[in-house]
């Protein structure tokens, strides 16, 4: 079967490298000139899919929860969070001692604080974070007893108000603690 005059012109067309005209008729049939086809095709190929949009976010999400924490130095965030669940329990404790009308009593040593009852049940243990033990500056242990001899006041193993510094590398916090009110604060 002899080829349309058309499939010929086309067939060497294709064959010298050279744009089809088919295709170029065809857009002009559907209304569209050669320039305003080709600047719809390049509008479809620029930017980013969605894929990788997302990809690059999941690719970053996963470098911020992994890779930050061992580039960022956390000690200063760790020994800040330590003093400051320090000073919560130690508050919480004295409301407790009240409440129940018994002596508890706190002992702070270099590894972290402990809260047990007069009877010496235990309470509660706050430890020093891991890679920073020991946080607390001050050697030995002291203690305070809250509700000492269930009169409501506060005795400090000092016989006065007590200093604890959190301390670990370049930072260094210290709290007071009150004698009598057993009232706990940091010192600028």
């Amino acid at each position: 079967m002899p080829r349309a005059p058309r499939d010929v012109a086309g067939l060497a067309r294709r064959q010298a490298g050279l744009p089809n005209l088919v295709g170029e008729c065809e857009c002009r049939q559907r209304g569209l000139s050669n320039r305003s086809h080709s600047r719809g095709l390049q509008n479809r190929s620029t930017g980013f899919t969605l894929i990788e949009l997302i990809l690059v976010m999941v690719i970053t999400a996963a470098l911020a929860v992994f890779a930050l924490p061992k580039v960022v130095d956390t000690t200063l965030w760790r020994l800040r969070s330590f003093g400051d669940e320090l000073q919560a329990r130690h508050q919480a404790m004295l409301r407790l001692a009240l409440q129940q009308r018994r002596p508890i009593v706190e002992t702070l040593s270099g590894s972290g604080v402990s809260w047990a009852y007069g009877s010496g049940a235990a309470i509660d243990t706050l430890s020093c974070p891991a890679t920073e033990s020991p946080c607390i500056a001050e050697s030995g242990a002291r203690s305070v007893v809250f509700n000492s001899g269930n009169s409501g006041a506060t005795t400090t193993s000092t016989g006065s108000a007590m200093t604890v510094t959190v301390a670990s590398g370049s930072y260094s916090q210290a709290y007071r603690i009150e004698a009598d009110t057993g009232l706990i604060y940091a010192t600028p």
